[in-house]
């Protein structure tokens, strides 16, 4: 392996309490039904218009998307942390002459701006988020736009993620996709989605496709 495409939320980063925050706050304004933690955590994953039309009626969609992303400016940096593994994961990778990059359905100026605030910019080629293309995951033209970014071959290139959009969108370039748990999917999801590998967490993976012994706690 020589290109290493990361997913960001769930995969580097636990982000789920202020996005949680989010939506709490915008519906509360509305006077709509809270939601349970454990309800949220099921919903989102895609984007916040996917996962607000399960909380409010139509009527109210827009403005409820709008006031979330207002109120996600506010306090995008709050409740960030990564990943237990997150970073010596990243160091040593690096460390070994691989590209690395974020590749993320999170908005690309949100993601930068979370890369910079938890001092992982550094270690990153490049840092692709939704908006900085037409395109998401797990669309092929924006896996092949961060693979051109790189100048990455696809033949020693894999993604580590979360998700079952991760899955699709390395599949759709002929890549790999490794996937741990702790984001919002189960191990029996991911399985069903077809990913190369399930892992419960991000030491596991790395001791597995890396032979690496991780620290495991937050940075």
């Amino acid at each position: 392996m020589q290109s290493l495409l990361f997913d960001l939320d769930g995969t580097l980063l636990d982000h789920f309490t202020c996005l949680a925050r989010c939506y709490e706050h915008v519906l509360t304004d509305l006077h709509q039904p809270i939601p349970a933690r454990d309800q949220v955590r099921r919903a989102v994953g895609g984007s916040v218009e996917l996962t607000m039309a399960k909380f409010v009626p139509e009527e109210l969609h827009k403005e409820a998307c709008a006031r979330w992303k207002e109120y996600l400016k506010e306090i995008l940096c709050e409740d960030a942390y990564l990943m237990p593994g997150a970073l010596s994961l990243i160091q040593a990778l690096k460390a070994q002459g691989n590209q690395l990059a974020v590749f993320t359905n999170k908005v690309g100026v949100h993601s930068r701006t979370l890369c910079d605030h938890l001092e992982i910019s550094q270690y990153m080629d490049a840092v692709v988020g939704a908006d900085d293309t037409p395109y998401r995951k797990p669309q092929k033209e924006f896996s092949e736009h961060v693979l051109k970014i790189l100048n990455a071959n696809p033949e020693t290139t894999v993604l580590i993620g979360d998700s079952p959009f991760d899955i699709q969108a390395a599949h759709a370039i002929g890549i790999p996709a490794h996937c741990v748990i702790t984001g919002t999917h189960s191990a029996e999801e991911l399985i069903e989605a077809k990913a190369d590998g399930v892992y419960p967490d991000l030491p596991t993976l790395g001791k597995t496709l890396f032979n690496l012994d991780l620290l495991t706690e937050f940075a």
